[in-house]
């Protein structure tokens, strides 16, 4: 995509995060053709949401790390998408439900940058981020559809959107993560105290430290400005639910904790 197709797709999408009314998609001729189209999409995107208030890139997440997603969105590896300041909250957080188009939750391991990954010619490890982690929370990633019917809607185009990300509420920070093995801790979501679905974190990618290893390797991570104090949300281990006005949301990862949303009726 030339720099003209990239700023008129910027504009639709950023116009369509601030009015009620679904997209169809975007025109013909403003569709990334490919993923990395989408990721260059993307990163203007977010230059200019962070121009409109949201704030300074603060971290990543990725999306499609575990079967039950991807079987979810047909869509076979992750994907990333930025996350800005304005869109961290702490838990328990309330929001409005009238803020999105519809909206939903996902049940999350979330991580705290302690410094950037390396720098390598070669691939890293699990090990080698791992050394980069400074702590690890239970996580709720919101997710907002933002489409008329998001199965119609091409990969490239999810990207370009930040594959869905409209904010996450962070439980607290778990800083001696080391002593929990995170490969078999199990996550549980519940809306309004009924479970609505568990994981472990073996379902992130074998270990959910693959996932940061996986954006950490990626050159799509370019954007993501990842420095000491960024957060990355690792994917979901439940099906993404979606929810109504007035639910509670509540989150619990073994070992790391809980998060709790609402999503206030008041307009």
């Amino acid at each position: 995509m030339d720099d003209r197709a990239i700023a008129r797709a910027v504009e639709c999408l950023a116009a369509n995060r601030a009015k009620p009314e679904p997209l169809d998609g975007l025109p013909e001729d403003l569709r990334p053709k490919d993923e990395e189209a989408g990721y260059a999409v993307q990163s203007a995107l977010s230059a200019a949401l962070s121009d409109a208030g949201m704030g300074p890139v603060a971290g990543a997440k990725i999306g499609c790390t575990t079967a039950v997603m991807q079987e979810y969105m047909r869509i076979a590896s992750p994907c990333a998408g930025t996350m800005h300041r304005a869109g961290l909250l702490e838990s328990p957080a309330e929001l409005r439900f009238s803020d999105f188009h519809h909206v939903g939750v996902e049940c999350e391991i979330a991580v705290r940058l302690a410094s950037p990954p390396p720098d390598s010619d070669l691939p890293l490890g699990l090990e080698d981020v791992a050394d980069c982690v400074h702590s690890c929370m239970a996580a709720i990633e919101i997710v907002d559809d933002r489409y008329k019917d998001f199965r119609t809607i091409d990969t490239p185009t999810l990207i370009a959107d930040d594959f869905f990300h409209a904010g996450c509420v962070l439980g607290p920070a778990v800083s001696d993560w080391r002593e929990i093995d995170l490969e078999s801790v199990s996550g549980r979501m519940a809306i309004n105290g009924d479970v609505a679905g568990t994981g472990v974190g073996a379902d992130i990618l074998g270990h959910p430290l693959n996932a940061l290893a996986w954006l950490a390797n990626s050159n799509r991570a370019r954007h993501y400005d990842l420095k000491a104090g960024s957060i990355v949300m690792l994917g979901s281990v439940v099906k993404t639910v979606w929810v109504a006005a007035g639910d509670v949301v509540d989150v619990e990862i073994e070992a790391l904790g809980n998060a709790r949303a609402t999503f206030s009726p008041s307009s």
